[in-house]
């Protein structure tokens, strides 16, 4: 790498911008021969899915002649080769380190995907809704969940072929109702922060279509709505 001095700014971006390029091209080139398809198969399957990469653009990426790298292109890449972009441009497991930013140490390719993706927390980063998003679906599968357990539940209470049985069922079937009850209000609260902040919340699966409360009805006054 090279080191900081007086070049330090002619030379750093350049390595690192070259480095990341290359991580790329060299994945692309890695899965593309790993299906067996020749760099006109692989414009293809960009053209079919809406954007065009002519054979000779991939050719000269992957031979490093490219000069820039859309991220445009990176993410239909990814799509073709049936990956994600996150994976040609830190391909854990084919390079070893790699460079996160400008005038920074290698670190390894593996720790450098975990804080891109967020997994990995970086101090005074700020991530948005993410941590909101990812607690909406946690309250979402735990809701589904509990909802299919009561109702399993509830099925083996009309079966019970003895009291103690029918007894444990209901028992069970009230716990896994509660359960359903609390993820949904924990829910309702969430996309309410959500809506607070500006944005729109995650959809609902028709099971907790009852977890945002019913809009009010048009041309009715506050009063009448109370």
């Amino acid at each position: 790498m090279t080191q900081r001095g007086v070049d330090a700014e002619e030379d750093d971006f350049p390595e690192w911008a070259d480095r990341i390029k290359a991580n790329v091209a060299g994945e692309v080139r890695r899965r593309r021969k790993e299906m067996g398809w020749s760099a006109q198969d692989l414009a293809d399957q960009c053209e079919r899915l809406g954007h065009l990469i002519p054979r000779n653009v991939i050719a000269n990426m992957e031979s490093g002649r490219r000069a820039n790298l859309p991220l445009v292109d990176v993410m239909v890449l990814a799509a073709a080769l049936g990956t994600y972009p996150i994976c040609l441009i830190f391909p854990v497991g084919y390079v070893e380190q790699t460079q996160e930013l400008p005038f920074q140490d290698l670190v390894p390719t593996w720790d450098a995907l975990r804080r891109f993706t967020g997994e990995q927390d970086v101090p005074d980063y700020d991530a948005g809704l993410v941590p909101d998003f990812e607690l909406h679906a946690s309250l979402v599968r735990t809701a589904l969940a509990a909802l299919e357990e009561e109702e399993r539940a509830r099925f083996a209470a009309k079966t019970a072929t003895s009291r103690a049985q029918q007894e444990e069922a209901e028992r069970k079937r009230t716990e896994y109702a509660d359960q359903a009850i609390s993820a949904k209000y924990s829910l309702r609260h969430l996309r309410r922060d959500i809506r607070d902040e500006g944005a729109t919340p995650p959809d609902l699966p028709p099971a907790l279509g009852d977890v945002d409360p019913p809009e009010p009805e048009p041309n009715t006054t506050s009063e009448e709505r109370i």
